[in-house]
């Protein structure tokens, strides 16, 4: 009895050792696209700039309100009031001439409902294209904004792709690391074995060469170590991940993204036709413009509709027949007018056009600025993507002549006419040049991005082409 209650009791704690495992090792694997889909949507820079564009279609949707009923206003009152009689002995009238008794009082034993409602509305027939121009001003603007967002979107993306990279390349530095490790161990038991056998051939230099170099490895082994762990905690704050979610990249190896490098003006002239930047200035510029028209637009008398209407109605206070006597308690009216509204004040609309149109220059201006910045930026992007290209195929084929180096080094070694020192120099420059090249791949790739962002190419782009 005893012995089947503790195997029950190892089996519990079997079964919550297996379900504890499960959780902590709930890992995702997500390629290039799912991670920068899922950084974007947890992004708060992005989410941001959303609500910006949200608030400039607001505005676009207010403008166009104007165009149909700008004002429209509806008011009512309620309440109980008495009703009204002649007192006695005056001479009767019909309900619909009680106007001509002069002695008419309430009578505070006869109490109703008092409701009147008065609505009023104003619509503009000619404006001079106010608002017309004021309509299409608010929806360039919202279409400024929605590049500015893209803009942001762009600049998010390409933060999100360096990081996702960013994991791969600590993978592989991880993993060299680890293989130069066991190399690093085979020589430690090498030299220990021709101290021990005496070898003549084996110089105490060489001993604190390779002491030196053990020092050296260990704190690039700390420094890659904590450089994988900081990209960890980096991907699950971006992503936004739960406690229990672990989310890995889904390639393991760090290779270089497939791409044709084009000449400069390929990208220069995409980059002056695609950047979110340039486009939303020039929504900007347009939407001054449409300003400037609408502000010298009221410099003029506008007119309009207004209607207007009053209706109330009391049971107990009978409606009067005579057009020019009302009774506020029971009438009904209406009517239809055109008006003209001018400001006056000219002095202060003068100002308010001098304002639109020195707006309208200074935008002008920022279009020749953004201009200039993206140019300065594509050559800078360019000058960078073709050096990182020659430096990836150089890396190459120095890493080539590192392996062979090693290879003959060893062959040497091993037929007795080796020198210990050349093999401990092949092995470090091997070790040097394959982290060099992992790091020259993740430069390439990173400025490749960058140069696509730089001549308004989306990043998506990059990602479909590998």
């Amino acid at each position: 009895m005893k012995q089947r209650f503790l195997n029950l009791i190892l089996g519990f704690l079997s079964f919550l050792f297996f379900c504890s495992t499960a959780i902590a090792q709930d890992t995702l694997q997500v390629n290039l696209s799912e991670f920068i889909e899922r950084g974007l949507e947890a992004s708060g820079q992005v989410a941001y700039e959303g609500r910006a564009v949200d608030l400039a279609d607001n505005r676009a949707d207010m403008a166009r309100n104007q165009r149909f009923l700008p004002r429209i206003e509806l008011s009512s009152q309620h309440g109980v009031i008495p009703g009204v009689r002649q007192r006695p002995g005056s001479e009767p009238l019909p309900e619909g001439r009680l106007y001509l008794d002069p002695n008419l009082e309430n009578d505070w034993e006869d109490w109703a409902i008092f409701t009147r409602a008065e609505l009023s509305a104003v619509q503009p027939v000619f404006s001079w294209g106010a608002v017309k121009n004021a309509i299409s001003a608010a929806e360039s603007g919202a279409k400024a904004a929605e590049f500015q967002f893209d803009a942001v979107k762009a600049e998010a993306e390409l933060q999100l792709y360096e990081l996702y990279y960013s994991y791969l390349l600590a993978l592989e530095v991880s993993r060299i690391m680890d293989e130069a490790s066991s190399e690093i161990d085979q020589v430690e038991r090498t030299l220990q074995r021709m101290r021990d056998e005496g070898d003549p051939d084996l110089k105490e230099s060489d001993i604190f060469k390779f002491e030196i170099l053990q020092t050296e490895f260990e704190v690039q082994k700390v420094e890659v170590k904590q450089s994988l762990d900081f990209v960890k905690r980096v991907w699950n704050y971006a992503l936004q991940a739960d406690a229990s979610v672990t989310y890995i990249p889904e390639e393991s190896f760090l290779d270089a993204v497939a791409f044709e490098l084009e000449n400069y003006e390929y990208y220069e002239q995409l980059a002056m036709q695609g950047r979110p930047e340039l486009r939303g200035v020039e929504s900007g510029i347009d939407a001054m413009r449409k300003s400037v028209d609408a502000a010298r637009a009221q410099q003029y008398p506008m007119v309009f509709l207004g209607i207007s209407g009053s209706f109330a109605h009391t049971p107990n206070r009978p409606r009067q027949t005579n057009p020019f006597i009302i009774n506020s308690t029971n009438y009904a009216s209406g009517a239809v007018g055109v008006g003209i509204r001018q400001n006056l004040n000219f002095s202060s609309t003068r100002n308010t056009v001098e304002r639109a149109e020195i707006e309208y220059r200074r935008v002008n201006d920022l279009h020749k600025a953004v201009t200039d910045g993206i140019v300065l930026d594509l050559n800078e992007r360019y000058r960078d993507a073709v050096v990182a290209d020659a430096k990836v195929r150089q890396t190459r084929q120095a890493l080539t002549t590192a392996r062979n180096w090693v290879r003959n080094e060893q062959l040497n070694y091993d037929i007795g006419f080796g020198d210990i020192e050349d093999l401990l120099e092949s092995v470090q420059k091997e070790l040097e040049l394959r982290l060099e090249l992992k790091q020259n791949i993740f430069d390439l790739n990173k400025k490749v991005a960058a140069l696509y962002k730089a001549g308004g190419i989306p990043i998506h782009q990059l990602i479909i082409n590998n």
